[in-house]
């Protein structure tokens, strides 16, 4: 197995300029600010806030009003921050201190849990290897795994250290799964679909696959240079996202990048290429990016919900091609 540098590694070093490898191309340099005053802008486009408190109301009108922000959110932004979700928030602090705990453990023991991409070993702790054609890398380092269905997880791969590592991430892991049922659900409906439809086209409770990746972005001594990601799009249905209240996210919106804000007790959640395909390009899956900064280290908690590669062929729904199409 070859030996990866580790960009917490790096950043403990106490370099003062980064290495050639993590500074982006001249033309994305320029849209890469600082991003704590980014996120305190209150002009132009801001993520979404959606409410989730009545999507299975019994009064029928109000469930309506609370699918149709969520559909107008999916067709605009493809990205929102979700509040009223369902899942206890001492549930989330659990989850959130545990990867915390995790990633302060030094990086000898954190190598303990080194995937090998190499070999096609990618559950474990890593980080971005040079694999884009300009051999850059990303100012970050993560921990990645199956945390759903609870029968396909591989534990032994789960970091043992902090103890309640597997019992919080297992249970957060439940509670999303079904907080996806009811987004799959209204975002059905949203279509003009049976509420069973998206769910059943990626794989049902049986097949849907959950994964969990925890983004850890140390601190950059040239934020202005670097990116803890670079912009992409989700390959999944849909992503769940926690993080530890340090902005980075930015979505690429009407031409420009807009830096999310951080909303206590909400979840970000992204609608992915999957559901984009699905709805024939209504349900949007945006490209966003992480910036990275000085001060903070930035954690996040993302979740992706995806089928099974091997067993969904993915095109649009018949019902989303008009015959004129």
């Amino acid at each position: 197995m070859v030996a990866v540098e580790r960009v917490e590694s790096l950043a403990k070093s106490g370099i003062i300029s980064i290495p050639k490898e993590y500074i982006r191309p001249k033309e994305e340099l320029e849209s890469i600010n600082d991003v704590f005053l980014e996120e305190k802008k209150e002009d132009g486009p801001q993520v979404p806030t959606i409410d989730l408190k009545n999507i299975e109301s019994d009064d029928e009108k109000i469930r309506e009003n609370c699918i149709e922000e969520l559909k107008k959110a999916s067709l605009d932004w493809g990205v929102m921050h979700l509040i009223n979700h369902g899942i206890p928030a001492d549930l989330m602090e659990r989850v959130k201190k545990a990867g915390e705990e995790f990633f302060s453990l030094s990086v000898e023991e954190k190598e303990k849990y080194a995937n090998d991409q190499a070999t096609g070993k990618i559950q474990g702790y890593g980080s971005k290897l040079a694999n884009n054609a300009s051999g850059q890398l990303e100012w970050e380092d993560y921990f990645f795994h199956l945390a759903y269905p609870e029968e396909k997880r591989d534990l032994s791969i789960w970091p043992k250290t902090p103890s309640d590592y597997i019992e919080a991430t297992s249970e957060y892991a439940k509670c999303l799964r079904l907080l996806a049922t009811k987004v799959f659900k209204a975002l059905s409906v949203g279509l003009g679909l049976e509420p069973d439809r998206l769910e059943k086209e990626v794989g049902g409770l049986e097949e849907l696959l959950l994964q969990m990746k925890i983004n850890y972005y140390p601190k950059c001594p040239q934020p202005e240079l670097a990116l803890g990601v670079e912009a992409h799009t989700d390959v999944s249905a849909l992503t769940f996202i926690l993080h530890n209240m340090v902005p980075g996210l930015q979505l690429f919106y009407e031409g420009k990048w807009v830096t999310a804000k951080c909303v206590p007790d909400s979840i970000v959640m992204h609608i992915g290429d999957t559901l984009e395909i699905l709805s024939n390009g209504k349900y949007k899956s945006i490209l966003h990016r992480g910036l990275v900064n000085k001060e903070k280290v930035r954690i996040s908690w993302a979740v992706f919900c995806e089928p099974p590669k091997d067993k969904i062929v993915l095109k649009p729904l018949p019902e989303m091609v008009s015959v004129s199409g």
